[in-house]
């Protein structure tokens, strides 16, 4: 008989928010290899899965996202049951081999053997907690419990007095708890010493987690009763489970309980509750028999023990990566600060959170790039900002902070409107010689307006213009006078340009017909039009 093994990983680090249908709808991803996926775990940004091909050491596959998938060799080819992650390692155990059912691995890549110091015996499940990890089996007499402080060095214990075959070990709430076959539940603070418990039901029970003040249990045999939940690991309640499924193992993240069963052929395989005590049926993304759920980073990761390609699933978004600095643009006792999406992003984000430093003020923007504007700032005291980008998955990191901006009192936003064309603009040629001619424009100046003079030859010739005419008027109106010279016969389009504040408004022009001889010079002034 298949014995189906799930790892239960507890939730690392902060809690995160996701959306509604974070364990709701699942997808189907490509496996690095169709191989028994046994059990997967997430520790260090990294998802690690670990399994058992006959003849081969491909038994591990990575992935920093749940999506891509990478064969890693395992360090001997076992039947590989169970991983976690703990204290910077990954440590697995196997239910073959002699005297080396552990291998340990700091990146999830490189594995190394270790020895189990005589345990040969069916390891199936393996957890972390308190600066211990500690290992369950089902066979040997009285001693189905190993415990290792580094993973390397491994000390056999004494599971308590029935031997139950063992199947799942969790840590939570300062306690041990493992369950197995026949309605078999053993509680430890130390993982040194077991005490037998009263399960709910004489189930087989699969995979136990922790999570929100709850110990929960699943099984893969029972009628209506497939679901125990205990607040103590002591006292232990049946619940109903969404279908009679062989469940297999169950995780808890993002607020909800995640149950996978290996039950083939029903659509059905998933169920969640946001308490334990609840449970809705889900629809897994393919029908494939799930041994093993983790979560990590805002997704959940399912692995399976058989099918095409499709032996993971997910569900969830991952959590955006954090934005590069963002930049900013002081106003009066405000700042304007932009985000710039990351290139191409995974999981993208669809808002931002922008922080004032010093002071702690806000601002948010929605998609995954813009510019939101902060308000209440002091003027003269220099600001940096930082920002964090969320989507369904949770909130990433802060940025690094944008460059030092000082908001002052002549700051803020400007109001530009299109400037006029200049007013009473008169041309006149001011020298005139043989297929050369200088142009001088005299006209009104607005204030504050910069006047460029440029000139355009009409015709198809490579004539270039000697330079252009510009000046700046200052707060004042005044007339003014601005020459260029004009290069190559024939017929020049001469413009003057007003720019207020970077914005341009429309042109006046003139069209100047340059001699081809020398000819009496052109005294009249002429009114443009």
């Amino acid at each position: 008989m298949l014995v189906v093994v799930a790892l239960v990983l507890l939730g690392l680090g902060a809690p995160l928010t996701a959306g509604a249908t974070t364990g709701t709808d699942w997808t189907s991803r490509t496996s690095a290899r169709d191989s028994i996926w046994r059990s997967v775990a997430y520790g260090n940004g990294l998802f690690v899965a670990v399994g058992d091909i006959s003849g081969t050491s491909d038994q591990v596959m990575t992935s920093p996202d749940g999506i891509t998938w990478t064969i890693r060799t395992a360090a001997r080819d076992e039947d590989w049951s169970s991983v976690t992650y703990g204290n910077g390692l990954f440590v697995a155990v196997a239910k073959t081999g002699s005297r080396d059912r552990v291998m340990t691995s700091p990146d999830g890549i490189t594995w190394t053997d270790r020895s189990t110091a005589g345990a040969d015996e069916d390891w199936q499940s393996i957890t972390y907690g308190s600066g211990l990890f500690v290992a369950v089996a089902n066979t040997g007499l009285g001693q189905r419990v190993m415990t290792s402080a580094d993973g390397i060095t491994w000390t056999r214990g004494t599971s308590a007095a029935t031997d139950y075959d063992w199947v799942s070990v969790v840590y939570g709430n300062g306690l041990f708890v493992a369950v197995g076959m026949a309605g078999g539940v053993m509680t430890s603070p130390d993982g040194l010493a077991w005490t037998n418990r009263t399960a709910a039901a004489m189930n087989h029970w699969m995979s136990v987690t922790y999570g929100n003040g709850l110990f929960v249990a699943v099984a893969r045999i029972g009628s209506g009763n497939r679901v125990m939940t205990s607040p103590d690991g002591t006292t232990w309640t049946s619940r109903t489970s969404a279908p009679d499924n062989s469940w297999a193992s169950v995780v808890y993240g993002n607020g909800l309980f995640v149950a996978v069963s290996t039950t083939s052929g029903t659509g059905n395989q998933v169920m969640t509750s946001p308490d334990g005590t609840t449970w809705t049926s889900r629809t897994s993304a393919a029908n494939n028999p799930w041994s093993s759920v983790a979560y990590g980073n805002g997704l959940f990761v399912a692995v399976a023990i058989s099918g095409t390609s499709n032996l993971v699933m997910t569900s969830g978004a991952y959590i955006p990566e954090a934005p590069a600095a963002p930049t900013a643009v002081a106003g009066n006792a405000s700042a304007t600060i932009t985000v710039t999406a990351t290139a191409g992003a995974t999981y993208p984000a669809t808002s931002h959170t922008v922080t004032a430093s010093p002071g702690g003020l806000t601002c948010t923007i929605t998609g995954a790039s813009g510019s939101c504007t902060i308000t209440g700032l002091t003027n003269g005291t220099p600001y940096t900002f930082t920002a964090t980008a969320t989507n369904d998955g949770g909130t990433s990191t802060a940025s690094a902070p944008s460059s030092s901006v000082t908001p002052s009192g002549t700051g803020g936003t400007t109001t530009t409107t299109t400037p006029t064309p200049p007013s009473n603009v008169k041309w006149r040629i001011t020298e005139r010689l043989v297929t050369t001619q200088v142009a001088t424009a005299t006209f009104t100046a607005a204030a504050n307006t910069t006047y460029t003079l440029s000139a355009t030859f009409t015709a198809a010739h490579l004539a270039k213009l000697r330079g252009t005419c510009k000046i700046t008027t200052k707060n004042k109106r005044r007339i003014a006078t601005c020459t260029i010279r004009l290069t190559t016969a024939g017929k020049w389009r001469v413009s003057i340009t007003p720019t207020v504040a970077g914005v341009a408004g429309t042109p006046a022009t003139k069209i100047i017909t340059v001699q081809r001889r020398p000819t009496t010079p052109q005294a009249a002034e002429h009114p443009t039009g």
